[in-house]
């Protein structure tokens, strides 16, 4: 006869293996450039624009563009995930149209970055005229990280209890109000989830802003949306393929200040939907 609790403790060995092949390979990377990155971590680093060809001085335009772009692709992206899946969660019907947008919406999820690139370099740069330019550059990933932000947005509204819309309905209240008054409260949690998981690939991608906002090297800050910005990925890019004798430290340093912006902007993210999780009822 099967032993049931020798069989759980296989599974529990199995998982924990499995959980150890992800978290050991992630943990000694960040290990090695907080090693390698850290002597290269300074003021003047963080606060000066790059000099001698990107060989010394710092890293500032790509700091404060990579910033630009990341809070111009949320305040994009935000309002019109969160609104299209409100109307694909509590307004559209179930039909064949409706199911087939829904899975559109994930696809577009796994598309790679570079298309994106090119779809914003047609658009935005060519079409529109906007140029290569931070409005472009945030515009594009705005539109890159939309389909993970409607995603789990939908799926955070579905998770709220039916019970609490017919309640909501039973005292008088409209199908607008119910939603904006109960369901949006509930759900913000998730919703802010996708917002964590958009922040970190807006902040991480290259592809995208090769094509229609990054600058090889800019010696001061950008002033306008309209002007091209230097960015985190595309600098580290470029000091690690493009520019000979870059020192080591400088390359893993600009590595360490991307992984801790990121890290420090889903912090912030993480922070405010603990709090909204907080109120939750249920």
């Amino acid at each position: 006869m099967r032993n049931p609790k020798r069989a759980e403790k296989i599974a529990f060995f199995f998982l924990f293996l499995a959980t150890l092949l992800i978290v050991v390979p992630v943990g000694l990377i960040v290990v090695i450039i907080i090693q390698k990155g850290s002597p290269a971590i300074n003021w003047q680093f963080l606060t000066d624009i790059p000099r001698q060809g990107m060989r010394a001085g710092g890293i500032l335009p790509a700091i404060v563009g990579t910033v630009y772009l990341v809070l111009g692709a949320i305040i994009f992206a935000l309002p019109i995930g969160v609104l299209s899946a409100v109307y694909l969660s509590e307004y559209a019907k179930d039909n064949f149209l409706t199911r087939i947008i829904k899975l559109a919406i994930i696809n577009l999820a796994g598309v790679p970055s570079v298309v994106y690139g090119l779809f914003g370099l047609a658009l935005f740069v060519v079409f529109f005229r906007f140029g290569a330019s931070i409005l472009s550059g945030s515009l594009t990933l705005g539109i890159m990280i939309l389909p993970i932000i409607i995603t789990t947005s939908r799926e955070a509204l579905e998770s709220v209890p039916y019970s609490f819309r017919e309640v909501s309905r039973s005292l008088g209240a409209s199908k607008w109000q119910s939603i904006s008054s109960i369901v949006l409260p509930n759900a913000i949690s998730g919703i802010l989830t996708g917002t964590i998981l958009g922040l970190g690939r807006a902040a991480g991608e290259t592809a995208p802003i090769l094509f229609t906002v990054a600058a090889f090297y800019l010696p001061q800050l950008p002033s306008s949306i309209f002007h091209q910005a230097m960015a985190l990925p595309y600098h580290l890019y470029v000091i690690s393929t493009q520019v000979p004798n870059v020192d080591e430290k400088i390359r893993y340093g600009t590595a360490l200040v991307l992984l801790a912006l990121v890290l420090f902007m889903n912090l912030v993210a993480i922070i405010i939907r603990y709090k909204f999780r907080k109120k939750k009822k249920w």
